[in-house]
């Protein structure tokens, strides 16, 4: 099975982090981080296509970041032409350059980590995010139905 290498991206300040809605495609209307796809056919490196995806989603160049999990995420079920299985690396930055802005596929807020809103996010979200959160190095797999509303299964390992 093809995993897609994708990234996925929060900025922290103090205590709070930067959510961003998701406006089109796929996850529309779920809070999320910004990223994307590692473009393959240009020889991107993963933290190349993280701050490539950061720019383009909300307008600011990640200066300093740490990559803290490797998520791996797929959907037996879904129809082959959507091809949703892929290994996303997270990344936390906590240094840029710029404002966070809406562009057309994104709309950035700051929450408050205490009240992250998992309820209106991906379902796995509330079960890997606090760990990175919290300085956990993950690595986990998750298996999802075809519409990636219920986790058939799942596996969480903290790394070094």
């Amino acid at each position: 099975m093809k995993l897609q290498k994708t990234t996925l991206a929060f900025l922290i300040r103090e205590n709070q982090i930067l959510l961003a809605m998701k406006k089109r495609g796929f996850g529309a209307g779920k809070w999320n981080g910004c990223g994307g796809k590692i473009e393959e056919g240009k020889r991107e490196s993963i933290d190349e296509a993280m701050i490539r995806e950061i720019k383009e989603e909300i307008g600011v160049k990640p200066l300093a970041y740490k990559q803290r999990a490797v998520l791996k995420f797929l959907f037996y079920d879904a129809p082959e032409d959507q091809n949703w299985n892929q290994e996303c690396h997270v990344f936390l930055i906590d240094k840029w350059q710029g404002k966070p802005k809406e562009s057309e596929e994104m709309k950035p807020q700051w929450v408050p980590i205490s009240k992250i809103p998992y309820a209106k996010m991906w379902i796995d979200d509330s079960l890997w995010l606090p760990k990175v959160l919290a300085g956990k190095n993950l690595k986990a797999e998750f298996v999802f139905d075809s519409k990636g509303e219920k986790i058939l299964k799942h596996k969480i390992d903290i790394t070094k």
